[in-house]
Parts: C-alpha cells; sequence; structure tokens
C-alpha cells in the first residue's frame, strides 16, 4: 500500500470516528439540564443561542482533538514510510521525577522530532517542563527537533512558542512551524504530506 492509500485510510478512519463522537454527544445533551440557560437569558444569549453554543463548543472539542491527532499519526506514518525503524520511545528524566519519563514522537537516527499540529498553550508550567524535556534528551545524546504545523494566534501563545524556539536552539536543536514544518517533513522523508492533505480535502470537497 502506497504511503498516500495508508493516509487516505488513516483519514477516514479518523472521520469515521469524529462523525460517531459528535452524533453520540448530540444526542446526550438532548437529555442535558439546561437551567444554565438562566444565566445566558441574564448576559443577553437566547435559549436557542445558547443551545447552538453548548452543542458547537461540544462539537469543537471533538475536532480539535481528532484533528490534532490524526495530523500527528499522518506524520509518523510518513517517518515510519522513509525510516522503518522510526517511531516512538520513552526515555528516563534524568533531571527529576516528574514525569518519570519523557516520550519522542519520532526518533530518527539520532533525530529526536516533537510533533505538533497546533499548540495554543499560554501556561508558563508548559515551559517548564518543556525545557526539562528537551535537557534530558540533548544529554541522552539525541538532537531535539520540534515541528509545528500550524502556529497560535494570540500574542501570549505566541510568546511561549517564541520561549520554546530559543530553548530548542540553545541546546543545538531545531524548530519548525508553518511552511518550515511541511518542508521539514518534505525533506526528511521524500512524502509532500500537504499535497495529500490537500487532495484528500479536494476529494471530499467534490463528493459533498
Amino acid at each position: 500500500m502506497s504511503i498516500e492509500e495508508k493516509i487516505k485510510v488513516l483519514a477516514k478512519k479518523y472521520a469515521t470516528n469524529l462523525d460517531c463522537k459528535i452524533a453520540e454527544r448530540t444526542e446526550e445533551m438532548l437529555h442535558d439540564d439546561t437551567s444554565h440557560y438562566l444565566i445566558y437569558k441574564v448576559l443577553g444569549i437566547s435559549n436557542e443561542e445558547g443551545k447552538l453554543i453548548d452543542l458547537y463548543q461540544n462539537k469543537g472539542r471533538f475536532l480539535y482533538k481528532y484533528a490534532g491527532s490524526f495530523l500527528e499519526e499522518a506524520t509518523k506514518l510518513c517517518f515510519l514510510y522513509k525510516f522503518p525503524d522510526s517511531g516512538a520511545i520513552r526515555i528516563a528524566n534524568t533531571l527529576g521525577t516528574r514525569p518519570l519519563t519523557f516520550e519522542i514522537d519520532c526518533l530518527v537516527e539520532n533525530n529526536a522530532i516533537e510533533i505538533k499540529w497546533k499548540d495554543a498553550t499560554t501556561d508558563g508550567d508548559h515551559i517548564t517542563k518543556e525545557h526539562t524535556r528537551i535537557q534530558v534528551i540533548h544529554a541522552a545524546g539525541y538532537m531535539p527537533i520540534r515541528i509545528m504545523f500550524y502556529y497560535p494566534n494570540r500574542g501570549q501563545a505566541i510568546k511561549i512558542q517564541n520561549t520554546l524556539e530559543t530553548l530548542y536552539k540553545g541546546l543545538g536543536g531545531e524548530y519548525y512551524f508553518g511552511d518550515t514544518a511541511w518542508d521539514f517533513v518534505k525533506r526528511k522523508t521524500d512524502i509532500d504530506l500537504k499535497n495529500i492533505l490537500e487532495n484528500i480535502a479536494l476529494e471530499n470537497y467534490r463528493n459533498e
């Protein structure tokens, strides 16, 4: 099976699971307690609008989770296709006890690649944990590399990404986001992942 076919199968699986989850939650919400709509109305939100907000908030949570998991797994498929011995490994946290181990999403030779579809966190603790993680990876003899396909839009989240980029480069690592992330995957694996996904999206749009 070609890598394009593998990613199409993966996309179909995620799309089916997402649809089932949304359908289940929509059914559950028909029986939810909606007494909190009183507060919505106090704030100028009608019952109908409040219902839609709650519904799409739930849909959004599922979509965000599945979108991220799909893109990260599709990226791993590309590396595994090119480098069959690559894959996720865990290494001991030699600088602390929380957590006990850190996961490397994809280990290609000495490149410890972390794959993120989009990171919009504004939690300062995230920086501390990530700093420790890349120090542990560096001390283990690997080069820490972070690829993130979609950059956050909000100022505080962007500042955190800027800090993380500095931390990676300070330890001799590499940090790619946006177009450079797609280019990195293509350069390392010889697979144009973005083009494959654009074709799947176009195919889905044509079938609507």
